[in-house]
């Protein structure tokens, strides 16, 4: 059974996956706005992907007793500059879950609550993975100062990730 500051925990880190799942959505319109249709499918698999992750903290709470309490999700932003502006709002979104991640196992540790801290370092290592793979990204915008033919070819690149339900590997 979870102890109740775990549980109040965990339902926040849902609102916080729900949240980075429509701003992701959000992006992806953003995206489509522009004419960049492999940025597009990048953020809304992003999307996807956050969801799942909000499903596994869901599917986990009640797997230990525990009560999930949905609340409200924040607006999120429309207009995001330019891409590599975007990237950079996506990787600064990541470092924030990454750290509410983090006080996840805090907590855990703080109050001995094993089985959760032990399901809480795979999302520790999705976040490597997550910001490793946006900082890529951003580097290779930079490469190109985010315009002309180096633009289109990374989003012809990026058109091409599909998704990958990773909370199911393990």
């Amino acid at each position: 059974m979870l102890k109740e500051k775990m549980e109040i925990a965990l339902n926040d880190q849902i609102n916080k996956e729900l949240y980075s799942s429509y701003l992701y959505l959000s992006m992806c319109a953003y995206a489509q706005s522009l004419g960049m249709p492999g940025i597009a499918n990048w953020l809304k698999i992003q999307a996807m992907e956050e969801l799942t992750h909000a499903n596994k903290f869901f599917d986990y709470v009640h797997e230990r007793n525990g009560k999930v309490l949905l609340k409200a999700i924040d607006e999120v932003p429309t207009d995001f500059g330019s891409v590599t502006d975007m990237f950079k709002n996506v990787l600064e979104h990541e470092q924030l879950v990454t750290a509410s991640i983090n006080n996840l196992v805090d907590i855990s540790i703080e109050i001995s609550d094993h089985a959760t801290r032990s399901m809480l370092l795979w999302f520790v290592d999705e976040q490597v993975e997550e910001e490793a793979s946006v900082q890529e990204i951003i580097d290779q915008l930079n490469m190109v100062e985010g315009k002309g033919h180096g633009l289109f070819m990374i989003d012809k690149d990026l058109g091409s990730r599909t998704f990958v339900d990773s909370t199911q590997q393990n």
